[in-house]
């Protein structure tokens, strides 16, 4: 059954289409990134960037080289769209995007990790058998079906993402408003809509149509009677989402997505009426069957298990941030902080505190007081610098505290430790992180 489900031949429009959706909106946020100053603002100004703990040789590159770097991506992106070596392009994309995406967590979004993955499933996708210069060039690639689990693959990524973050709204600040409330005070000043959006009632409208719409989406757009709803539905929560929050693309690849849950047939009849029709649905079992068992399994079995890591995690991941990312956890929470850096000479004695201006940017300054691991990696950087001056040296966090969602500040890391000889736990608590106020409560 299960064969049949996956291996059986469909119409391929699906996939055609959101190809070329695809390439075009990915080449329009990497020209955009250049066009906006994302790039100059997270990627040339700083003089250092945070990235993934453990990617440290992952830099921007020099000079103009972060500009080049992400008009190449915007011209693979075209590349995509048109089925131009598309096999080269979306890898190149794949790879590079990961790059910008692991180098920086000082713009960190999820829809950037989303995008990460889709681009790695895109690779193996036969996206370029219709409507593309590839089969111009080669007439022996064209093709006007699929396997069906082209589209089961997308759909059950998305249903992981949306399931997930519905999920992990259940709790206290989301129900409160008290986030929602923060993150609409700084759309005040938005035209028409800035004091709408500071009603109470608004802020309750979102916070449960938010959990809904997570939740209900996927299975409203797989069942037919419900599908029409739920497309005219994403297309009101995404474009609000676009309006208020300015996330660049990912509304509209939000939307690109629905094509995989309209009928094959429909799709072709809307964007490719020249387009042959497919009709005869078989099953046909390809020789690598079972690596694909396995290696979707294990794909899979990654993405169900990032999510809940957490919960092996001694204490709140809404204060520690252990296991936050990678895990679909949007919008949960404003965090604010305050610390000194001081640093010691073993040699001498003496102290210094140190003045974060003089190696952040504004936006780094305003994240690192609150995310114990930029606080840990900037303790990192000091020791380096130090040591090509010959000195070495402890670092200290001191007056540490942080604030989630407007709460009051508490305190957040151990003055005592030396966290310049501290080490990183990738997987488990660092214990120089102070227990959450909840823990401190229920010890």
């Amino acid at each position: 059954m299960l064969n049949r489900f996956l291996f059986s031949k469909i119409d391929n429009s699906q996939l055609i289409i959101f190809r070329i959706f695809f390439g075009i909106l990915v080449s329009l946020e990497c020209y955009g990134a250049i066009l906006t100053g994302w790039v100059r603002r997270t990627l040339v100004e700083p003089k250092f960037t945070f990235n993934f703990i453990g990617f440290d040789w992952l830099q921007p590159l020099p000079g103009f080289g972060m500009y080049y770097y992400f008009f190449v991506m915007g011209t693979l992106g075209l590349l995509i769209a048109l089925g131009y070596k598309y096999r080269f392009a979306i890898i190149s994309f794949t790879l590079m995007w990961t790059g910008v995406y692991l180098m920086q967590k000082t713009s960190y979004n999820n829809h950037y990790y989303l995008l990460v993955l889709i681009s790695l499933i895109m690779c193996f996708l036969p996206a370029q058998r219709s409507h593309s210069l590839d089969v111009k060039s080669n007439p022996s690639l064209k093709s006007d079906n699929m396997f069906a689990y082209v589209k089961w693959i997308i759909i059950f990524q998305l249903l992981i993402v949306y399931t997930y973050a519905s999920i992990a709204k259940l709790y206290g600040d989301w129900f409160d408003l008290g986030i929602i409330r923060i993150l609409m005070l700084s759309k005040a000043g938005y035209p028409i809509i800035g004091d709408l959006l500071q009603e109470p009632f608004i802020h309750k409208i979102i916070s449960i149509s938010g959990i809904l719409f997570d939740l209900l989406i996927v299975p409203a757009l797989l069942w037919k009677p419900t599908r029409k709803i739920a497309f005219f539905a994403s297309i009101f929560f995404h474009l609000f989402n676009s309006i208020v929050f300015q996330i660049g693309i990912f509304p509209y690849l939000s939307l690109a997505f629905t094509v995989f849950f309209f009928e094959p047939e429909t799709i072709r009849n809307i964007f490719f009426k020249k387009k042959k029709p497919f009709i005869l649905q078989k099953v046909e079992l390809p020789s690598y069957k079972n690596l694909f068992y396995v290696l979707g399994g294990i794909y899979f079995l990654i993405q169900l298990s990032l999510p809940i890591r957490h919960h092996f995690i001694k204490d709140d991941v809404l204060w520690t941030e252990e296991g936050h990312r990678l895990s679909w956890r949007m919008m949960l929470r404003s965090r604010t902080g305050k610390l000194k850096f001081q640093v010691v000479n073993t040699e001498n004695g003496k102290t210094t505190i140190i003045k974060t201006e003089d190696y952040l940017s504004g936006k780094q300054r305003r994240r690192i007081a609150g995310y114990p691991d930029f606080i840990w990696q900037f303790a990192q950087r000091l020791k380096k610098e130090y040591a090509e001056k010959g000195e070495h040296i402890e670092v200290y966090a001191q007056n540490s505290k942080v604030s989630i969602n407007g709460k009051p500040y508490r305190p957040f890391i151990d003055p005592k430790v030396d966290l310049a000889s501290a080490k990183w736990n990738y997987f488990w608590h660092n214990e120089w992180i102070f227990p959450s106020p909840t823990e401190e409560k229920n010890p």
